[in-house]
């Protein structure tokens, strides 16, 4: 919006001042943005199905006055009252919604404000209509209906049900496969899984996995017990969802092309296999030692894997799929995102899982990172080899894309970390690792830079930094207002990069030289070792080389002697 202000001037000089005012409503809508016009007069049925749809999904903003291109067109009289539409969307909910709404103006135009919140159970209107809020193809948003099979997983991102820890009414214990106990038994014995479990009974087994649960007097299989080892044909007709893929793609030939639906155990035995055959290694010199490197690191592979199987949605009929292309590593599962889990803080959030029974029973078999950390396992499988961080950028709401980018290995920075974590005896810490990787990257980075990059709070960041720095990794430059952080000199040697080492620290020489320039300048023209030392945060043998420099360009000169000694401007 513009406004303009004409000013009279005594000798009759008219000026125009042009302001600009901020536009407060967003310019498009997205999935947690609507836009609706109420030229015709938005009826109270379609206002309270938006409302479900918004609170079903993840909430937003209803704005109920601008079209859906964004143009601003105003509520009639009959919206102009906020607590009328909060009353009517509670009255018209089931169980009630409580939302925010406002009068707001602009452009001179009055504009219902609705704020919905993402609500922690499933929401229908007083009609019996369930419904979502999607994305279509050209990345508009719309309602559609929330049918029956949804609701469970609805309610596993929202961890209000755990899919994998119901029971199969229509199974018997039977249709689980004795073959794949056994293959069960010997994973926890190859994978150090929990080894109370190994001196158990077959039943015993079963119940302490939750593969088996009491049912009416019968025990029957769970889900996560005909998934892990059940008969193929069972998996089949109690859960067809259950698919995963294996492709392998030369070009636009494709190499390996399988489908199928057996149980998790032996499919991880399988695509491990797969994975071996199509995962080539080079040798990287260490000593007298040659330690090979893997095209994509196995244990990411792995992690990747049992991450798709463990928090993928089983109630989309949609498969896992393992891609290995030109390009790298794909692995996607159904299902994105559980609730609370975002691209910025998936190093960082508290593990949980859509399935916790299954994510529990793989734990306790081996399978699965103990801790629930595998996605650190994910990141180090390519930092310590100096690749590209993992991808997941193209995860969606319905599906979540694991990609690791076919990428030679930096065989010094990865013999750097070797190095160290030798010396330490035990693997680096993933947020040191990612401090390491993102300044091998950008080469040069301040803490609040690194923190972004990494996504991790500056006070980790600090404390992580802090360490490198005294290993001696890492080298910090300039004051504590405006230090940054390089890779240390002993990395740019072992790198055989020390013009690289010394092009970064001079870009500092010219900057301190500026820098106690503008100091003298704005002292009245003169300074002395300390304000430099103060200034910069270096010791004062640094800061008397520097000042002798300028010295030497003639842009200063010496007065005084002792402790009365100082530089003054030429």
């Amino acid at each position: 919006m513009r406004f303009f202000l004409l000013i009279k001037h005594t000798e009759y000089v008219i000026v125009c001042l042009e302001v600009h005012v901020m536009r407060t409503i967003p310019e498009k809508e997205s999935l947690t943005i609507e836009f609706k016009s109420d030229r015709s007069g938005y009826s109270d049925a379609d206002l309270v199905d938006e409302i479900v749809g918004m609170a079903n999904t993840q909430g937003g903003d209803l704005y109920l006055g601008v079209e859906d291109d964004g143009e601003i067109t105003g509520v009639g009289k009959k919206r102009q009252d906020p607590v009328g539409a909060m009353a009517l969307i509670a009255n018209k909910t089931i169980p009630s919604v409580s939302v925010r709404a406002e009068i707001i103006e602009e452009e001179g135009l009055s504009v219902l404000k609705i704020e919905i919140p993402m609500c922690r159970t499933i929401i229908a209107t007083t009609d019996g209509k369930i419904l979502k809020r999607r994305l279509k193809l050209d990345g508009t948003p719309e309602n559609v209906p929330l049918y029956p099979f949804e609701i469970p997983g609805r309610l596993s991102e929202l961890n209000l049900l755990d899919y994998s820890a119901q029971v199969i009414e229509e199974s018997s214990i039977d249709d689980l496969d004795p073959n794949e106990r056994i293959r069960l038994r010997n994973i926890i014995k190859y994978r150090k899984g929990d080894r109370t479990l190994t001196d158990l009974s077959d039943e015993e087994l079963d119940k302490a996995l939750q593969l088996i649960k009491e049912d009416h007097g019968a025990l029957k299989p769970t889900i996560t017990g005909l998934l892990l080892i059940g008969k193929e044909e069972k998996i089949r007709e109690y859960i067809p969802t259950a698919k995963e893929a294996f492709q392998v793609l030369e070009g636009t030939k494709v190499r390996v092309n399988e489908e199928y639906s057996k149980p998790l155990l032996a499919t991880f035995e399988l695509f491990e296999g797969y994975m071996k055959a199509w995962n080539p290694e080079r040798e990287m010199e260490y000593g007298l030692f040659r330690i090979p490197i893997p095209e994509f690191s196995e244990a990411a592979f792995r992690e990747g894997l049992v991450n798709a199987f463990c928090h993928r949605d089983y109630t989309v009929l949609q498969a896992v799929r393992v891609a290995i292309e030109d390009e790298g590593l794909t692995i996607s599962s159904p299902g994105g995102f559980i609730e609370g889990i975002t691209l910025e803080n998936l190093l960082t959030v508290e593990p949980r899982s859509r399935n916790p029974v299954l994510a529990d029973a793989l734990k306790r078999i081996g399978l699965a990172e103990k801790t629930g950390r595998g996605i650190d396992r994910i990141y180090e499988g390519s930092i310590i080899y100096g690749r590209p961080l993992p991808d997941y950028s193209e995860t969606t709401g319905n599906n979540v894309k694991l990609f690791i980018q076919r990428a030679e290995p930096d065989l010094p920075f990865a013999r750097m970390i070797s190095n160290e974590e030798n010396r330490l005896g035990r693997s680096l810490p993933i947020n040191s690792l990612l401090i390491l990787s993102a300044l091998q990257s950008v080469r040069r980075a301040s803490l609040h830079e690194l923190a972004d990059k990494i996504y991790v709070s500056e006070v980790r960041t600090k404390a992580n930094v802090e360490k490198l720095v005294e290993a001696g990794l890492v080298e910090a430059i300039g004051n504590t207002t405006a230090r940054t952080y390089i890779l240390s000199s002993k990395v740019y040697r072992e790198q055989d990069n020390m013009v690289g080492y010394v092009r970064q620290t001079g870009i500092d020489i010219i900057k301190y030289e500026e820098l106690i320039m503008k100091l003298a300048v704005t002292q009245n023209g003169s300074v002395t070792r300390e304000n430099v030392v103060d200034l910069l945060g270096i010791n004062p043998s640094q800061a008397y080389r520097i000042l002798k420099k300028l010295t030497e360009k003639g842009k200063l000169t010496l007065a005084g002697s002792g402790r009365a000694a100082h530089y003054e401007v030429i």
